[in-house]
């Protein structure tokens, strides 16, 4: 199926999750394009085939974001779920939250405060019809990010059983280790840029001292701060 071009290549995730398959779904593309339409009963008829597909083909993590097809990628795996609501033993779910659309509170702009991460998960957790994410990231740095605030936030949502993993997405291994140092459970993952079209991640290692690398958009580190912290890296 087309769908299947949006999986991710990965090592298994480590030992905290250690069943996860080597490929995950990526669901961006469910729930029709990004608008305001109504979820269709056609594109969930396509997700049931698509979780089918992917779980009869050994494909068991399916990764998310508040943000895709602003929510309705999430309602419409989501309406699967509360249809066959015994597929849920068979898969593992990660979603992110983090990136805020303007509104009329702001400018579109990342949001890491206590409110807007536990009111994120809530509304996560309604669209997916699921009681807890097996791993939550932070989508993207927040500049603004208070260090303690966020720590605390998310020992609580472990503790309240609505996340059981944390992750980030877009970050550079310097503020991965900032965050990590106030929280006592790992970050078990990192999804980056990564592809055979770009390739800042590979380019940022093999043209060092050279000036062909002067435009690198990659931190340097990173991948060697995953491997070494038992890091997954998401493509």
């Amino acid at each position: 199926m087309s769908e299947l071009a949006n999986t991710k290549k990965m090592k298994p995730l480590n030992k905290y999750l250690s069943d996860v398959g080597d490929l995950a779904f990526g669901c961006m593309g469910l729930g029709g394009g990004w608008d305001q339409n109504p979820v269709a009963d056609n594109e969930i008829k396509q997700a049931h085939q698509v979780i089918d597909t992917a779980l009869e083909s050994g494909i068991n993590l399916f990764d998310h974001a508040d943000i895709y097809t602003f929510g309705k990628a999430e309602k419409t795996f989501g309406h699967v779920l509360a249809e066959r609501p015994e597929l849920r033993q068979k898969m593992y779910i990660q979603s992110k939250c983090g990136i805020r659309f303007s509104d009329e509170s702001g400018p579109k702009r990342y949001d890491f405060s206590k409110q807007w991460i536990n009111s994120s998960v809530d509304n996560i957790l309604s669209r997916l019809n699921t009681e807890y994410l097996d791993i939550l990231m932070l989508h993207r740095p927040d500049p603004l990010m208070e260090l303690d605030e966020v720590a605390n936030t998310l020992l609580a949502l472990k503790n309240s059983g609505k996340v059981r993993h944390f992750g980030v997405s877009n970050m550079q291994y310097q503020q991965m280790a900032y965050l990590q140092s106030a929280m006592d459970t790992p970050l078990v993952n990192n999804q980056i840029e990564i592809s055979l079209a770009k390739l800042d991640w590979l380019e940022s290692g093999v043209l060092v001292g050279n000036s062909q690398g002067n435009n690198i958009n990659f931190a340097a580190g990173t991948l060697e701060y995953c491997q070494t912290n038992n890091v997954q890296i998401q493509a």
